[in-house]
């Protein structure tokens, strides 16, 4: 490195605005994950099993927001098979929401992995 030279702002005179700059951008990058997440958990995702006799519909907050059982689904001589397809169905719309917002903050941050931050 050449002395005397600073390489992130080209000497001590552009330092102080490449900071500001970087706030600016994690402000705004903070403020667009706040507005995605907002709008994720505003969505509902729904998934089905048993041929759709059992239907599941969580939120983006990946909470289970309503469960539907078709009547000829309930057979009391084979309650574990109902317990599998209510099981399958709240799985699978979890992990549609899950892979939604995956895909969502993917975009946002050009596949950085940001796993380690929470998101």
């Amino acid at each position: 490195m050449a002395k005397g030279k600073n390489y992130l702002g080209g000497g001590h005179g552009g330092k102080p605005q490449r900071q500001t700059d970087m706030m600016r951008q994690a402000q705004k990058m903070q403020e667009d994950f706040m507005k995605m997440q907002e709008e994720m958990d505003n969505k509902t995702f729904e998934a089905a099993a048993g041929g759709g006799m059992v239907r599941a519909v969580v939120s983006g907050k990946k909470e289970l927001t309503a469960l539907t059982i078709a009547p000829e689904a309930v057979d009391p001589d084979d309650v574990e098979m109902l317990q599998d397809m209510v099981v399958a169905a709240v799985n699978e719309a979890m992990r549609a929401a899950e892979n939604a917002t995956a895909e969502r903050m993917n975009a946002m941050t050009g596949g950085l992995n940001l796993g380690g931050f929470g998101f």
